[in-house]
């Protein structure tokens, strides 16, 4: 199961969209690059497991 969740860039700020798989558990991480300035940034999410909200908190990559 899927979702979708935003979260600010850790090196420009912009907000953006990233696709959250559910099925993965309640904390998983990840890199995924800025859809605007294309910098890398290290995904935290957390998934609550009765409501299925999603948290996400960046960090730069390096």
């Amino acid at each position: 199961m899927e979702t979708t969740a935003e979260y600010y860039c850790a090196y420009c700020g912009e907000n953006n969209l990233t696709f959250v798989d559910l099925s993965v558990g309640a904390q998983q991480s990840y890199v995924e690059d800025c859809q605007v300035c294309c910098h890398p940034n290290i995904l935290y999410v957390r998934v609550d497991e009765d409501t299925l909200d999603v948290e996400i908190d960046s960090e730069y990559e390096g």
